[in-house]
């Protein structure tokens, strides 16, 4: 992440200018381009309209190139506060216009957002370029970075200057004007395959649709899966159908519980080839490109590869560590999965089937409810997601006193989008959150954490965040509330981890605040809490019937325990996969010269993934990293799993899962950090020590397997 100046990746909704629209009446109308005057300063929604985009996103460019011509071409000599600190101060208008625009082009998107999106991508890269490659500017800032030693910098200053300075040659400041060149060009070209890239694979999810007009072939599917059907099917105008789509709550438990495998095989035909069935929408091309123009890149910078790059300002520090970290896990990873697969051919010959990819899920769940005597339909009443949410928020009252008032008289994005007001507990004002929770066709799919403003200090003032986040989680289904699965629970309480970071930071400067750290720690805050989401003591406190009012019963929360490393090695099989393929696309030295289906192909076979399982994400539809600037980086959600679980673990030991001493030591130096410290030393802060990973492989169950002598 750019520190400097942030030329936001995040997305909005739009509707067209009124005909006849001038410049200035644009400018002077323009909701965008003034201050927003609505409650707490959150956009203010109900204004905008597609055609504001544009023009404020133009406007702002010029605002901050003009300024950054100021700081550059100043007469007096280069300090940190008028050529550092000046930097990290400029483009205010750019980036309060790209925060609302791309926030909405991934949570609430149309065709007219994503037009202005793609012709908007070079634009922007170009304007960012022009900062990055401007030599007299550069020379300013190299001037404060060698005097260093002879400035009075606190902690975070000095922690500003090394990124501003870094950012500079990280971003070519040292090439030549040929090679400047070249990068601009690649930096263009990357901006819009990388948006074209999630825009096919939201237009190949939304474009399958699997019609079931036989009630017969719905034999197994839960009732509320059925009746989310017959509403999707309705609203299609197709009343008496039933439609299942690609969005996972669809899509996953239709692969889980569907007694039809032939329908089994043909959605999970249309989930794992999207982008990549040689219409408009095929991803191929892009991705061989993506992956020969960021290999230049890194080669144009000094670096072998683009992994190298990348992974220089991660904890990680370079590709051969990733490699062993995740060879490390693979192994008892892969071996804990044979022993599944096993199992599962073992029930699939009594129906004289040969597993394939469609059938795990189908045959693990039947395991699973024999073996444990746990059926996840038995779960979904007692997680209600309202009751999740209180769950949610009572856990983190206990943790850090933190109290969440609703505000319905506020500025909102889609009538479905719900908002709070975020208070210490001493009743001060932290920030604003905004919790969108279900699929719809103008969003893409997943969970992720965002920010409309991050916190920041002005004038001594704390800006307060307005943190939102977005997920895909079922819906309610007749007159049933929302009934989330249990995984949809642990990633209800992963996001919010995410928002907790955005909204206990607590430092100077915006480019340092929240999230704002390196790929491979990023993900700490939010796994931790997915710990207190699978506390059996806690679990009675939020998993309430939804009819009765009645806590989940003991027996129940038990045999969640027992269960809770089943299926764990085709889990991180699945998803050490996809890692492996990222840094195996992001370590080429040369460019590309296979297909991608041929890469990915020898990819998994150097690993020996078994043909019963792909990787969580193949190659056409990985938005992680070829849209979503995880490239080189998918592996951070399992390193940072050795993080979570090890601090957890102190906790544990405790003996107080709300321990008041380890929770405020957590927000000190973790939450409240921001970017302004060191990873690993800010863990120790925390810790007393650095991570282990013994408690990751007890969780997953990988602790357990005996390997084979080799």
């Amino acid at each position: 992440m750019r520190p400097v100046i942030k030329l936001c990746v995040l997305f909005l909704f739009l509707a067209s200018c009124e005909p006849g629209d001038s410049l200035k009446q644009q400018h002077t109308m323009n909701p965008l381009l003034q201050t927003f005057n609505t409650p707490y300063g959150v956009p203010p929604f109900d204004k905008i309209h597609n055609g504001h985009f544009e023009p404020a996103l133009k406007e702002g460019i010029v605002k901050l190139e003009t300024e950054i011509e100021a700081i550059a071409s100043q007469d007096d000599p280069a300090t940190f506060e008028n050529t550092i600190l000046a930097l990290e101060n400029a483009g205010s208008v750019l980036t309060r216009v790209s925060r609302v625009f791309y926030n909405l082009n991934s949570a609430h998107t149309n065709d007219s957002i994503q037009a202005i999106a793609r012709e908007m991508a070079p634009e922007i890269s170009k304007s960012s370029d022009n900062i990055y490659l401007n030599e007299t500017l550069f020379n300013r800032v190299k001037q404060v970075w060698e005097d260093r030693g002879n400035l009075d910098l606190n902690t975070e200053e000095e922690k500003l200057l090394e990124n501003t300075y870094k950012s500079f040659v990280r971003s070519g400041a040292e090439l030549s004007d040929q090679e400047k060149e070249r990068l601009r060009e690649i930096n263009g070209r990357l901006s819009v395959l990388t948006l074209n890239f999630g825009q096919n694979v939201l237009a190949e999810t939304n474009a399958f649709q699997l019609v079931v007009e036989n009630e017969a072939d719905l034999t197994g599917l839960p009732d509320e899966l059925v009746k989310s059907a017959a509403q999707e099917a309705k609203d299609n105008e197709m009343e008496g159908k039933w439609v299942f789509t690609l969005q996972n709550p669809s899509v996953m438990p239709f692969l889980q519980y569907a007694e039809n495998r032939d329908l089994r095989k043909q959605i999970w035909h249309a989930y794992q080839v999207r982008g990549n069935q040689g219409n408009d929408y095929d991803n191929n091309e892009i991705i061989k490109e993506i992956v020969n123009l960021r290999k230049e890149k890194a080669k144009l910078l000094g670096y072998d590869n683009h992994s190298a790059f990348v992974l220089e300002e991660t904890m990680a520090k370079d590709p051969n560590t990733v490699y062993t970290f995740l060879n490390q896990l693979w192994t008892p990873a892969l071996a804990k999965a044979k022993v599944e697969l096993e199992d599962i051919k073992d029930l699939a010959a009594k129906d004289g089937v040969d597993p394939a990819p469609y059938d795990w899920r189908f045959y693990a769940e039947k395991i699973r409810k024999a073996r444990f005597d746990l059926d996840e339909q038995e779960l979904k009443p007692y997680f209600s997601l309202e009751k999740v949410k209180e769950g949610v928020f009572d856990v983190t009252r206990q943790l850090f006193g933190l109290t969440f008032e609703e505000i319905t008289d506020i500025p909102k994005y889609h009538p479905e989008v719900q908002v709070y007001r975020v208070m210490e507990e001493n009743g001060e004002f932290l920030g604003i959150l905004y919790m969108d929770f279900h699929p719809r066709t103008s969003k893409r799919g997943g969970a992720w954490m965002t920010s409309y403003r991050v916190q920041g200090r002005e004038n001594g003032e704390r800006t307060a965040p307005v943190i939102s986040i977005v997920c895909n989680f079922s819906k309610p289904s007749g007159n049933n509330p929302a009934l989330l699965t249990f995984d949809e629970v642990t990633t209800f309480f992963h996001e919010f981890g995410h928002a907790l970071h955005g909204l206990l930071s607590d430092v100077q400067f915006k480019s340092l605040a929240g999230t704002s750290v390196p790929r491979d720690f990023v993900e700490l805050p939010s796994q931790v809490m997915e710990n207190w989401a699978e506390e059996p003591e806690l679990m009675q406190s939020y998993a309430v019937h939804f009819e009765t009012g009645a806590p989940i019963p003991e027996e129940l929360i038990e045999k969640i325990t027992r269960s809770g490393t089943f299926n764990q090695g085709f889990a991180t099989v699945e998803y050490l996969a996809a890692s492996f393929l990222d840094m195996d696309f992001h370590t080429l030295e040369s460019d590309m010269d296979k297909e991608v289906g041929e890469f990915e192909k020898r990819s998994m076979e150097n690993i020996g993934l078994i043909d019963e399982i792909i990787p969580r994400y193949r190659s056409t539809y990985f938005n992680h990293v070829f849209s979503g600037g995880y490239s080189s980086g998918y592996y951070s959600y399992i390193w940072s799993g050795v993080l979570d679980t090890d601090a957890y673990q102190a906790f544990r030991e405790s003996g107080d899962l709300f321990n008041p001493q380890l929770a405020t030591s957590f927000r000190e130096h973790i939450l409240s950090k921001g970017g302004t410290g060191d990873p690993m030393e800010m863990y120790v802060q925390f810790r007393g020590r650095e991570p282990k990973i013994d408690a990751l492989l007890k969780k997953r169950g990988l602790d357990e397997i005996q390997l084979e002598p080799k």
